[in-house]
């Protein structure tokens, strides 16, 4: 299948895309893609050097008669989102990514993709490798662990690079051009609960909400697609009063929309019908409201033999959906400055009951502080209200727009000369690196960019062929185009 890959125009960026697919590289579990890429950098003679955080920076000098260009960075992550179907075999720490060919589109056999930000690696490994495209003293940064912390752009000292422009590839439609992005925070709420004895004459049930869309937790969030955490939440409420809960399992990843939440509860025997009652109720009602949204959704409460020795007290299941009702969920605040871009959203991304233990787990995200940091108290009290603890980590700054930018200038005429249209600049909700990088590279002008990329951070992620041809067109006349350094 990878094979027909590598077959696509253009071959040398499907190939270098293949080529890195095959090293298994989920986010936090980066030593072998770390490996590869330094081997890679070697293999071409090219300076090539890993930093004291694992990212890998390789310099290749301009091509003839472009010395006096400004030098740029090229810069994508090495780590991608490992997610799958609940029905798929796949060890993601040691596979290599399957991918086939479905019309216009690239896929994974039942997995991410890793497209997200796997084309902007191997474009830059193209440009590397390549002695026929023309191109300014050039440095690759290749960051880590973009996905689930930023650590690879927090971790970059300053004085490493020496270019002055950025090229950022990570963004997912081959139209826009990015030029700022959304900062964010991570948020736990944690909370030990008291255990009770199951009922004696109780049934077990496994309830399960699935097949959801789910998505880039930041790009996706304005569609307002199913939460399966929300969701599941619905109807554990909703038949709160004949069923004590004995574990839940939902969402896997704080960047991602949960797709999957499967919880097991004990029904006194006498009040079994009004569970069911109660139950096929309120499911009747989500699949109604979200019919045209999540066309594959679905919702079971199967019986299970199983017996189920501890529960969780009344009271405290009471607080515990309460909180996770109150607990706002998606878009927060539109941007007033700019049209139909979300400022500020929150993901309540994984919860996790178990054996007298709570952890909720959300990722906030605005592109103005002082919004992040208000919907960041809003879900702290409510929370703490329900007397859960809350910490606040993994913060990182947004990236603000300059629309005065010079290389903003350049892509954006380019752009309108290849395509006979004007491209989209725009800022966008999802985080990119420009924002972490700018801190201390403050001089540096940044600009993103990339070829379409539809249903990233889920097992729905593709990537339009068409768009591949079109983007790499468009990197070739950039790198051709970047302006003599100004003295």
């Amino acid at each position: 299948m990878n094979e027909a890959i590598r077959e696509l125009s253009p071959k040398v960026l499907w190939n270098k895309f293949a080529d890195l697919n095959a090293v298994p590289r989920p986010s936090k579990k980066e030593e072998r893609v770390i490996a590869f890429m330094k081997e890679f950098g070697k293999s071409l003679g090219l300076e090539t050097i890993e930093d004291e955080v694992g990212n890998v920076i390789i310099r290749k000098p301009a091509t003839k008669g472009m010395e006096d260009r400004t030098p740029i960075v090229m810069q994508s992550h090495l780590d991608m989102v490992h997610q799958k179907n609940n029905d798929t075999t796949f060890d993601f720490d040691t596979q290599g990514i399957e991918m086939y060919i479905d019309g216009d589109w690239v896929r994974a056999k039942g997995t991410t993709l890793g497209a997200d930000n796997g084309l902007g690696v191997a474009t830059i490994m193209a440009v590397l490798e390549s002695d026929t495209i023309a191109h300014p003293p050039l440095e690759a940064l290749f960051t880590i662990d973009e996905e689930t912390g930023m650590t690879g752009a927090m971790g970059l000292k300053g004085g490493i690079l020496k270019g002055d422009i950025l090229l950022n590839l990570d963004t997912e439609e081959d139209d826009e051009i990015g030029v700022g992005c959304a900062g964010g925070i991570d948020i736990t709420a944690k909370k030990n609960y008291r255990e009770t004895d199951a009922p004696t004459d109780g049934v077990t049930y496994t309830v399960t909400v699935k097949g959801l869309q789910g998505g880039h937790s930041g790009m996706d969030i304005i569609k307002g697609l199913g939460n399966a955490n929300k969701l599941m939440n619905r109807l554990l409420y909703s038949t709160r009063k004949v069923m004590q809960l004995a574990n839940l399992q939902g969402g896997s990843l704080r960047n991602a929309i949960p797709r999957e939440s499967v919880a097991t509860v004990v029904v006194p025997k006498e009040y079994e019908q009004a569970f069911l009652s109660e139950f096929e109720q309120e499911k009747e009602h989500i699949v109604t409201e979200y019919n045209s949204l999540e066309p594959a959704i679905s919702i079971s409460a199967e019986k299970e033999n199983a017996t189920i020795e501890k529960v969780m007290e009344q009271q405290e299941q009471e607080l515990f959906l309460k909180a996770v009702y109150g607990a706002h969920n998606g878009v927060y605040r539109m941007s007033p400055a700019i049209d139909d871009l979300v400022e500020t959203s929150n993901n309540i991304a994984k919860i996790n009951v178990k054996e007298g233990t709570i952890t909720i787990e959300c990722l906030t995200r605005s592109s103005v502080a002082s919004s992040k940091n208000d919907l960041a108290n809003t879900l702290q009290s409510v929370f703490e209200l329900a007397g859960f603890t809350v910490a606040f980590s993994g913060a990182y700054p947004g990236w603000a727009p300059n629309m005065e930018s010079p290389i903003l200038k350049v892509l954006d005429s380019l752009y309108e000369k290849l395509n006979g249209q004007k491209a989209n600049v725009a800022a966008c909700h999802a985080g990119l690196e420009c924002g972490i990088l700018g801190q201390n590279y403050p001089d540096m002008d940044m600009i993103s960019f990339g070829p379409t990329i539809k249903g990233a951070h889920s097992p729905d992620e593709r990537a339009s062929i068409s768009s591949a041809q079109k983007y790499w067109e468009f990197v070739i006349e950039i790198l051709k185009n970047i302006p003599v350094k100004s003295k």
